[in-house]
């Protein structure tokens, strides 16, 4: 190790608890990685994929040069001059023939890479863009939907201090998720008085842990959850002072419970009816309950609904707003927009809940000859060729496109099929943060400082919005020297005149990232310019939270934007009171309006709603995507990095491998209604007959001396775009309907 090794504060970017670390560098390399234990959320908690970071910083290849796709096929090395002049007009050209709205952005930023994305919503506004998509329309879009009528917002589990945890589709063992996961799931395992509830059609480590595992059959998750709220009205185990106090139409939801036959549910759901009434009757007798539902079930059949009738448990319960209990939180800034009227995509008529573009609609939506299909697409720090069903209509639909721009820090196999690759500084190398703000009643948020300088060649993404911007110049000169001016004269000046100007042009707000970036942020300290965002969304705060602000300790706007700034560790910029947390609920009266009419005519359908998917040719049902220990998504472009399961092995039951003659190491074959992969098998006992599972990660296409290679199975390639969720337009990836079969070793 040289001499000028140092310890530098920062975040994984692995999963939303971006839990904080300390990185020693040696030169370039990241040669330890350790928690911080004066981090603000997690005190120096980190799992083991966050100690292998320098996997992602160091051990893929990267792009340190724009590239254009030439009319062979081939791309060409360009400056950054050429690339922005030729990409400015190319969407011009879209822009003044079709309109900004055929123009569409996918991506902002991944697991923890969101300051950047923020930057990209001016220049939407400068193309005249409407439509957009992430990853979160991949899984939690539905959930949002459900948000929308009930609370207004999102909820999060006071698992610490919950006396019964139910984990419905979610095994935080592996996938966390929960703040200092395996602490609080062991907790809770040890403590007599507290139980834990998990329902997954696998035995996880999580339900290792359980008091009680509900081992559904796989995708009948909502008949698992409408016969526990069968029991709990027909037991009478609701709250109804709660019901009435704080709630509306709750007798109309109360009625079609009292109908629901438990017995059939525990049927379709493989349960026996006693255990099914056991867990209900242990959270109806709890003083707490906090509930936690995930891909599990958001990635298959009646998603929406299952979202739903999740939240009904704890609304009818009464476990809302007090401890230990399912809580409304602040935002630094809403990652989604909740509508109980979502706007509609322009070719499908899909919903958009959430105001983001089901992922799974995207590729319809280009290929068409609708005068309304997208023509162009932005694509920042996400990777959907692989990561959306159905690789190859998805690759089609790129390929229909007038122009295609992707900003990475990679080469990825979306960007092999872009028109331009713009090369972005890896998540160490810029001042970067998340807004997974979703903690209460103390809420945190954490802006990281570079660990390291941007690789040569590379720009951070508000450079390169920024810089596209300015090319097609979108904002009045004399607009930027306003505000420069006032930045200069001090922060209040400057707030002054951002009022002013935001009072004489509506597009102020519009532009306000793009602003920011280009007068506050020259003037703020250590290069952090891109840092600039926060000055406005610490006026919000101020201006949403005040109370909850002056509580965590800042005075005011400007107090909040100094400590985010110096904050090393994080910060803690709200401080809520249960007594206080009514507020969040944006309906009438703070009241919670429980019935949703769409859902609730679903649930009446389950008696004739369809619970198995299989068929004789397609007889097993595959999870696209398994969380493992060696699992992360895939911006570790970098197969070296996992210990075990290197190849990515395809977990089958002990039966189902007797049956089809399959044995540990054995090469199968996987198929599905889309495509074919191979993988090997490794019989796994926590699997239950007529279900599989693939990892998530693998699949990717590497650069070698000699091409690409690939390791493990790229998941899309079996998966279905016309599999999704009725309401949310949610894809079926743990829910694939496949027919395995032995390959010759």
């Amino acid at each position: 190790m040289t001499a000028d090794a140092t310890w530098h504060k920062s975040a994984c970017i692995l999963c939303e608890n971006n839990c904080g670390i300390q990185i020693q560098t040696d030169g370039r390399a990241f040669a330890k990685i350790r928690g911080d234990k004066e981090h603000v959320a997690t005190a120096g908690y980190t799992c083991n994929k966050a100690l292998r970071l320098d996997h992602y910083q160091n051990g893929g290849v990267r792009l340190t040069t724009p590239l254009r796709r030439e009319a062979d096929g081939h791309f060409t090395p360009i400056d950054w001059d050429t690339a922005i002049s030729e990409i400015a007009a190319r969407l011009k050209t879209v822009r003044d023939t079709h309109g900004g709205k055929s123009i569409f952005f996918f991506g902002g930023g991944g697991q923890g890479n969101h300051l950047g994305g923020v930057y990209s919503g001016a220049l939407m506004r400068a193309l005249g863009a409407r439509y957009r998509s992430n990853p979160l329309a991949q899984e939690k879009t539905g959930e949002g939907y459900v948000d929308a009528h009930l609370t207004g917002g999102h909820t999060t589990g006071d698992f610490e201090h919950a006396e019964v945890a139910v984990f419905l589709g979610k095994n935080p063992w592996q996938s966390h998720g929960v703040p200092r996961a395996r602490t609080v799931l062991k907790d809770i395992a040890k403590d007599p008085d507290r139980a834990m509830i998990v329902i997954d059609p696998v035995r996880t480590e999580t339900a290792d842990l359980a008091d009680i595992h509900l081992q559904v059959r796989p995708g009948t998750d909502a008949w698992c959850l409408a016969g526990i709220l069968g029991v709990l009205v027909q037991e009478d185990l609701v709250d109804h002072a709660f019901l009435t106090d704080r709630t509306t139409g709750a007798e109309t939801v109360l009625e079609q419970l009292k109908t629901v036959d438990i017995a059939r549910c525990a049927q379709t759901c493989g349960l026996d009816e006693e255990q099914l009434r056991t867990a209900a009757r242990r959270i109806g007798t709890a003083s707490s309950v906090s509930t936690y539902e995930d891909l599990g079930v958001q990635q298959g059949p009646n998603s929406t609904l299952v979202s739903y009738l999740n939240k009904l448990i704890w609304l009818l319960t009464g476990n809302f707003a007090k401890p230990g209990a399912m809580q409304p939180h602040s935002w630094i800034a809403p990652l989604a927009h909740y509508s109980t009227r979502p706007r509609r995509t322009p070719v499908t008529g899909a919903r958009m809940p959430g105001g983001l573009v089901p992922c799974n609609v995207i590729a319809e939506e280009i290929l068409t000859d609708h005068p309304d299909r997208f023509r162009a697409m932005i694509i920042e720090s996400s990777n959907p060729a692989h990561s959306l069903a159905d690789s190859a209509a998805f690759t089609e639909a790129l390929a229909a496109l007038d122009v295609v721009v992707v900003i990475d820090i990679a080469l990825t196999e979306t960007g092999r099929q872009a028109d331009y690759v713009l090369p972005a500084a890896s998540q160490f190398e810029k001042w970067e943060a998340t807004f997974f703000t979703f903690e209460f009643p103390r809420n945190t948020f954490h802006l990281r400082a570079p660990v390291l300088d941007p690789l040569p060649g590379t720009l951070t993404e508000p450079e390169i919005y920024a810089r596209l911007i300015r090319e097609l110049h979108a904002v009045p000169h004399s607009r930027l020297a306003l505000l420069r001016a006032a930045a200069r004269m001090g922060r209040t000046p400057y707030k002054l005149a951002f009022a002013a100007l935001a009072a004489i042009d509506k597009s102020t707000i519009g532009m306000a990232p793009y602003l920011l970036y280009e007068t506050l942020g020259p003037t703020l300290p250590d290069g952090a310019r891109s840092a600039a965002v926060l000055w406005a969304l610490a006026q919000r705060i101020a201006r949403e939270y005040p109370s909850a602000m002056r509580r965590a300790g800042h005075a005011d706007a400007d107090a909040l934007f100094a400590a985010m700034l110096a904050g090393r560790s994080g910060v803690t910029f709200t401080q809520d009171e249960h007594d206080g947390a009514w507020r969040y609920v944006s309906h009438p009266g703070h009241r919670i309006p429980l019935p949703i009419p769409e859902l609730l005519d679903l649930l009446t359908g389950l008696d004739t709603t369809q619970a198995v998917h299989t068929t004789e040719e397609f007889p097993i049902v595959l999870a696209a995507g398994q969380r493992r220990a060696f699992t992360a998504n895939t911006i570790f472009r970098d197969n070296t990095w996992r210990k075990r399961d290197q190849e990515g092995a395809l977990r089958i039951s002990c039966h189902d491998a007797e049956q089809l003659g399959l044995a540990d190491g054995a090469f199968a074959q996987i198929t599905t209604q889309r495509g074919t992969a191979q993988a090997t098998v490794e019989i796994d006992d926590r699997m239950q007959a007529g279900h599989a599972a693939l990892p998530n990660g693998f699949g990717l296409d590497l650069p070698t001396a000699d091409g690409t290679e690939r390791t493990g199975v790229a998941l899309n390639t079996l998966t279905d775009l016309h599999w999704r969720d009725p309401i949310a337009g949610t894809p079926w990836h743990k829910h694939v309907p496949a027919r395995i079969e032995p390959l010759p070793a």
